[in-house]
Parts: C-alpha cells; sequence; structure tokens
C-alpha cells in the first residue's frame, strides 16, 4: 500500500470501536516483564510494528516472550554475554531507549542496538549522557548521539539527574536502570510527562517515591509478576474523536480507552474549544483509569496552546492542528518543538501538507499559527512514512470537499495497523 485513496465522508461517523492495546503501555509491560521471574502476562497487548519491535528485541536480549490468543507473556532472562545480532529497534524510539536502560545494567552484556533510517536520525544523547554518569558504556556515532549504539552492560551507581526536557523515554529508561543499579536513581522533570512506568511499578508493588515531578526508584533485582490487561490506546482514539468532531452527522463510541490524566490534555482543549465529548468512567485496568468516549460533531472555537500542556497532548498536535483549520478564529500552538524530532520533523510534516489542502497555517519554529475555518479541498499529501503524520491526513480526507491521496500510507502499522479496517467499520463501509 504505497498509496491511499480517501473519500469524503457526507453522513458522519456511526458506531462504537475497541481500541488496540496502547502502545506506551504494552512496551512497558514488555519492559518490566524482562525485569521479572515470574513475568507479566498482558491481554490486547498493542499489535503494532513498534512493539513487535520491542518484543523481538527483547527475545533477542535472552528474555521469554510467549504469545497465547490475543496475550503476550514476557520474563526475565538477559543474555550474560555478548548479543550476536543487531537489536534492530525498528521505527520504535521507545524500544531504542528503554533498551538502553536495560542492557547498560546488565553485567557482562554486550550488543549492538540499530534501527531504521528514520529512527537512526533520532537524538539518543539524551538517554546516553545520564546513563554514563551512572556508569555506563556506551558508544555510538557523534559520542553516542545517535544510533547504532554498542553497549557493554555493567553494575551502574545510583545517581540524580534534572531532564532538560519532559520525556517519558528518558525517565522510563533511567528508572529501568535504577532498578538494575546499586543505588538509588531519582529522575526530575520540568513538567510532568506522561506516567505509565510509575503507575505499572506502584500496580506491581514495587516501591517508588513521588513528590511533584521527581520520581525516585530504588535496586530490585526481580520485579513481582502480573496478569493485567492493555487499554485502547488514547492516541488512537484521537484520530476518531477528530474525525467525529468535524464530519456533520456523527456520533461514536470509543470503548475501554485509557485515559490516564498525563496523556489526556488533547481532551481537555477539546472541551475548551466547545467539542461535544463525555466520559464514562470504568474499573481501572493495570493501575491505569479507563472509560468508553462518546464524540458528536461539534462547532468548535479556536485555542491557545502551550508550554504548560505540551507535554500531555504531544502525539496528538498534529490532530489538534487538523482541528484548528475548521475552528472560528486563531488557534496557536507554541513550545513544541520537540515535534520536530519525531518519525518525522512534524512541524514542517503538518504545515505543507495542510497547506496543500487548502488551509490557512503558518509555520513556527516551535509549533502553528492556524486561523479557521477553511473549508478543505483535495489532492495530494505526503506522510513522510510518519504514521502520525499519514493517520492525520485520512482523517483530514474524510472532512475535504474531494479525494485526498495520502503517499506511504502503509507506514500506519507501526502503531495501528488496524486503522484503515476501523475507519471503514465507523464510515459504514
Amino acid at each position: 500500500m504505497d498509496e491511499v485513496k480517501i473519500k469524503p465522508n457526507a453522513v458522519g461517523l456511526r458506531g462504537r470501536l475497541a481500541l488496540p492495546g496502547d502502545k506506551s503501555i504494552s512496551h512497558r509491560v514488555a519492559f518490566f516483564g524482562a525485569l521479572s521471574s515470574e513475568g507479566i502476562t498482558a491481554e490486547n497487548f498493542s499489535s503494532g510494528a513498534d512493539c513487535k519491535s520491542t518484543l523481538r528485541c527483547l527475545e533477542l536480549s535472552g528474555c521469554k516472550v510467549e504469545r497465547t490468543g490475543g496475550s503476550i507473556r514476557v520474563s526475565k532472562g538477559v543474555n550474560a554475554g555478548e548479543i550476536k545480532a543487531p537489536l534492530d529497534a525498528g521505527n520504535s524510539g521507545t524500544t531504542a531507549r528503554l533498551l538502553c536502560g536495560l542492557l547498560a545494567s546488565a553485567p557482562g552484556v554486550f550488543a549492538v542496538i540499530t534501527g531504521d533510517e528514520s529512527l537512526c536520525k533520532r537524538p539518543m544523547g539524551r538517554i546516553v549522557s545520564p546513563l554514563r554518569s551512572l556508569g555506563a558504556r556506551i558508544d555510538g556515532p557523534g559520542g553516542g548521539a545517535y544510533l547504532p549504539l554498542s553497549i557493554r552492560g555493567n553494575c551502574l551507581s545510583g545517581g540524580a539527574f534534572e531532564l532538560p526536557i519532559a520525556s517519558a523515554q528518558v525517565k522510563t529508561a533511567l528508572m529501568i536502570a535504577g532498578l538494575n543499579a546499586h543505588g538509588s536513581v531519582t529522575v526530575v522533570e520540568p513538567a510532568k510527562s506522561r506516567d505509565h512506568s510509575e503507575r505499572l511499578l506502584q500496580h506491581l508493588g514495587v516501591p517508588i517515591r513521588q513528590e511533584n515531578n521527581r520520581i525516585t526508584v530504588y535496586p530490585c533485582s526481580d520485579l513481582p509478576g502480573c496478569m493485567l490487561r492493555v487499554p485502547g490506546d488514547f492516541s488512537s482514539a484521537a484520530f476518531w474523536i477528530t474525525a467525529a468532531l468535524i464530519i456533520p452527522g456523527s456520533d461514536i463510541v470509543l470503548e475501554d480507552v485509557g485515559i490516564n490524566p498525563t496523556r489526556v490534555g488533547f481532551l481537555e482543549c477539546l472541551k475548551k474549544m466547545g467539542a461535544s465529548i463525555e466520559v464514562e468512567e470504568k474499573e481501572p485496568s493495570g493501575g491505569e483509569p479507563v472509560g468508553n468516549i462518546r464524540v458528536r460533531h461539534s462547532e468548535l472555537e479556536a485555542v491557545e496552546v502551550g508550554e504548560d500542556v505540551i507535554p500531555t497532548m504531544i502525539d496528538e498536535l498534529p490532530l489538534l492542528a487538523l482541528l484548528a483549520t475548521q475552528a472560528h478564529g486563531v488557534t496557536r500552538v507554541t513550545h513544541a518543538k520537540e515535534l520536530r524530532v519525531k518519525e518525522s520533523d512534524r512541524i514542517r510534516a503538518i504545515t505543507q501538507g495542510l497547506k496543500n489542502l487548502g488551509a490557512d497555517i503558518e509555520e513556527l519554529d516551535d509549533g502553528w499559527v492556524i486561523t479557521g475555518p477553511t473549508s478543505l479541498r483535495g489532492g495530494c499529501v505526503e506522510s513522510f512514512k510518519d504514521h502520525r503524520i499519514a493517520m492525520t491526513f485520512s482523517v483530514a480526507a474524510l472532512a475535504a470537499r474531494e479525494e485526498v491521496v495520502v503517499k506511504d500510507a502503509q507506514c500506519v502499522s507501526i502503531s495501528y495497523p488496524e486503522f484503515f479496517k476501523h475507519l471503514s467499520v465507523l464510515s459504514g463501509g
């Protein structure tokens, strides 16, 4: 599927949808399972290619990965020696960075972590530098700034770090290293990033200390095991939330979605815009809050989005830009420079694609200024082989006047292989 052609939806999205397991939580379930002799079993584990990369790399590292129907079980067993095959993280920055924390703290291990062309351009120094201060031995291009990285595992000391940018990936990698270290590891963030790692450790009964944006973990050589169900992925749900809001006649329910407060800044922002969204809370799962989300078509107003909420909606910002094209007034998004070092330069990619579709959008160094509402036309847009960009423009196509062609649309499999099937279900196709 080099490209996909999507026709406008003139009747609205309808129905109920159960979403694949949350990608961020699935990664963490697998990595914490790799530190548990008993193992962690998870139902509704993410079907995306990124999480498959994590499972494959953990298997090559000596961990036991069992697959039964729709569930997976990961248990302890990092090789005490050379891992001969390169650990290919594919397109997954989470896989690569969390592997650094796991392997750097495993004495006697030697491994090489690599990835695809896109991942090899993404910054790794932000995790390599703090790990080195704990005693990690990591080498790579640019002094360890990029993949491929070679890691020689050894006994790490404890330490404390103030991260310049809020990053759940870096925080979690340091927490994993801290669980294997000889002293406590403290991570201080400038703003609170998603807290799936903290919640999962608390669910397992592992002692951690949290004070505002300061998290401390203590050495724990063997984590307890458990069974859990991974909630539906909120970042996947966000595409259908967006589509329902901008297509007249829409009324959908998204079932059993993770509604972790550190992930739903997008919902809070939409409510400020006037969105018709109702959340029915259900029983928590694995320490994570879960709910059904009902969304109906709404008239939207422009909004200002800045530094305080960016970490809670970083993955949904491309969708916010699309929504802003249909909102009344001028929407301004700033302090989102982190988007430039994702799977693509998402600020540039969204600017180019929405302009091609007729939107009034100005690119800033750290975001956008968007004036709406604008009637989107048809055309051809580049996904830049970035799964979130491809899905954002596929949603835009539903609200356009004419057919939209999205190039390299196969990249949606990185996080949401069922995307086009679910689009057809909600569209009545």
